[in-house]
């Protein structure tokens, strides 16, 4: 257990931070009592309370659309910016009929097209245990308002589990956590769909493989990936790190658990009902391009479709995992789990055909633990509370009929450009750390990789280059000598 004395205060590290203290009486003095034995304001309770706050506020913020705009038109509840998938999902996909997802095809008159629900299995159950608690209710609007209701409590547990596990990721860096909390896109997304589910797995599975749990961290990545498909990505990190570390058996445990679990969930449902299983797949695609995407802009600017999406976001895909993982073969140092983490979902985000508003949600704790400063988080958060208002100026444009209140089609164009640039900043700023790691705010205080378990000061076996910090492991016995000390420390495996 770290001593409170040992916590790393960010309002003696970060400018920004100090600065914004003032508003609750100024930085943290040395004989705080914050996190001592016997002391209530723990930073796990202060960052929790927080994060309840936030989501709160969240919901009120969506207290227009509860109040009528969700069923008075559609241009209402865009004006509003405050949208939500689930009211409209609850009768749309069956759950008002008590329909089982993936076993029953949704009747024609109400999925809209959609024959089967497209969301991945542990997604599906989780929105059906929100259906049987909604009951009693009287009449379909009133349902519908319960439904959401019975999801943002589900969902604000998966709030305050991500917040929790993300502060107890870095055992000396608890008050990181208050920036996920805090962070204005995890209030304004969070009930807007179910993301939130899978987000707060991955974050449980990151801090199991910060304590070592490598198996157990691999079941909680894959009960994320069967909920939604971007936190298998995080297994590559894993991969090229463990490779470079030479820690293949971690691996393989968090390999085989990942499998396992996602194997637990999904095959029983494939099996049984392969359409409707296969739905999410199916959709994803042949989906064509979408909302916030770069190829969007390139659509509307040029007036062609594209077809090939899928195939180029591939490519491009493939192109950068090649380029992140050369990142972390030729870095001084192994770069942290959580960077490389960031890296690849943030390639994948970028290079999609679809970003969604709530997708913001899967990088919130990435870049908490990748880049822990409140300059360039809250920068990147403004980009993307940028982006939230401009998708719902721009739908109200197009739905408004001839009146065209709202953004339109250049303006958006705009808007998603601001997006991406403000999760390249971030992108930048973190490969740069890990080219230069002083730069790095977490091994500022002489720490190597405090969420890499396994990897937290490992020897490296295997690199691109020889950068001086190669040549004193290697002075020091390399692999075979990981019991010497080197600057970093390598430990005893």
């Amino acid at each position: 257990m770290t001593n409170a004395s040992a916590y790393v205060r960010p309002t003696e590290q970060d400018e920004v931070a100090a600065a914004g203290s003032e508003l609750i009486g100024g930085p943290q003095g040395r004989r705080a009592l914050s996190g001592l034995p016997g002391t209530w304001w723990t930073p796990l309770r202060v960052i929790a309370l927080a994060a309840i706050g936030m989501y709160a506020l969240g919901m009120v913020q969506k207290l227009p659309c509860y109040d009528g705009s969700w069923f008075s038109g559609q241009t209402a509840q865009y004006v509003h910016a405050c949208y939500s998938d689930i009211p409209h999902l609850y009768n749309g996909r069956g759950f008002a009929d008590g329909l089982v997802p993936y076993f029953q095809r949704i009747p024609d008159d109400v999925s809209g097209g959609m024959d089967y629900l497209e969301y991945p299995v542990l997604t599906g159950a989780f929105m059906w245990l929100a259906g049987k608690l909604t009951f009693g209710a009287g009449g379909i609007q009133r349902e519908e308002q319960l439904y959401w209701l019975v999801n943002a409590g589900m969902l604000m547990v998966c709030a305050v589990v991500l917040v929790v596990c993300v502060a107890r990721t870095h055992r000396n860096r608890p008050w990181d956590g208050l920036l996920v909390a805090l962070a204005p896109t995890l209030a304004l997304t969070a009930t807007i769909n179910w993301d939130l589910l899978a987000v707060a797995l991955t974050a449980a599975g990151m801090l199991l493989w910060s304590r070592e749990r490598t198996l157990a961290s691999g079941v909680l990545l894959g009960l994320a990936t069967a909920a939604k498909l971007y936190p298998g990505l995080l297994l590559g990190a894993l991969l090229v790190l463990c490779w470079r570390a030479g820690t293949w058996r971690a691996f393989g445990r968090a390999l085989g658990g990942a499998a396992g679990a996602w194997a637990v969930v999904n095959v029983p449902v494939m099996l049984f009902a392969w359409d409707g299983w296969s739905k999410f797949y199916r959709f994803s695609q042949e989906r064509p391009v979408d909302f916030g995407s770069v190829w969007l802009i390139i659509q509307q600017r040029t007036g062609h479709s594209f077809e090939g999406a899928n195939t180029y976001a591939t490519l491009l895909m493939a192109v950068g995992c090649a380029a992140i993982a050369a990142l972390a073969f030729y870095a001084p140092r192994r770069p942290r789990f959580a960077q490389l983490a960031f890296l690849v979902i943030a390639l994948f985000i970028l290079t999609n055909k679809v970003y969604s508003p709530q997708y913001v949600l899967w990088l919130i704790p990435l870049a908490v633990l990748a880049r822990p400063k409140w300059r360039d988080f809250l920068i990147w958060q403004g980009c993307e509370a940028l982006y939230f208002l401009g998708i719902w100026m721009y739908l109200a444009y197009t739905g408004s009929g001839d009146k065209h209140q709202g953004l339109p089609a250049e303006g958006y164009q705009v808007v998603i450009l601001i997006h991406l640039l403000g999760t390249l900043y971030l992108c930048a700023v973190i490969v740069r750390d890990a080219l230069l790691p002083e730069h790095d705010p977490v091994r500022r205080d002489g720490s190597d990789d405090p969420g890499g378990g396994v990897l937290d000061r490992a020897p490296d076996v295997f690199a691109l280059s020889r950068h001086p910090l190669h040549e004193r492991q290697a002075d020091a016995g390399g692999a075979e000598g990981a019991g010497a000390p080197v600057k970093w420390g390598a430990r005893p495996r």
